[in-house]
């Protein structure tokens, strides 16, 4: 989608800090990170969100949490632990929509909400 934020990084049309990249998956940090590591993974094909992702391209939400265990590796917070997160809708925060999953890690991040 020609106005999608994350569409347009996947295409390299805006810039990104890349960390990871496969066939179907593309990482780069977070802009705004609200962690040490923040870590923004999305589909290169587009989809609303992960519902969305999960119902067009089950294998690609598979590619997505594999990649997600090697960015957490190569960030260094695979032993510490890490969360994976998924905001689906604006009520939950979702800003972009485009399904987009944030590793989030380096320090204790304690209780959700």
């Amino acid at each position: 989608m020609s106005d999608c934020l994350f569409c347009r990084i996947v295409a390299r049309e805006i810039p990104a800090t890349v960390v990871h990249e496969t066939d179907t998956t593309l990482a780069f940090r977070d802009i705004a990170p609200q962690a040490p590591t923040h870590v923004v993974l999305v589909p290169k094909t587009h989809a609303g969100d992960a519902v969305a992702l999960a119902a067009a391209a089950p294998g690609v939400l598979d590619d997505l949490f594999l990649a997600a265990g090697e960015v957490a590796k190569a960030e260094g917070v695979a032993e510490s632990g890490y969360r994976l997160l998924f905001n689906t809708g604006a009520d939950a925060g979702q800003t972009v929509f485009h399904a987009h999953l944030h590793v989030l890690g380096g320090r204790r991040l304690g209780p959700l909400a």
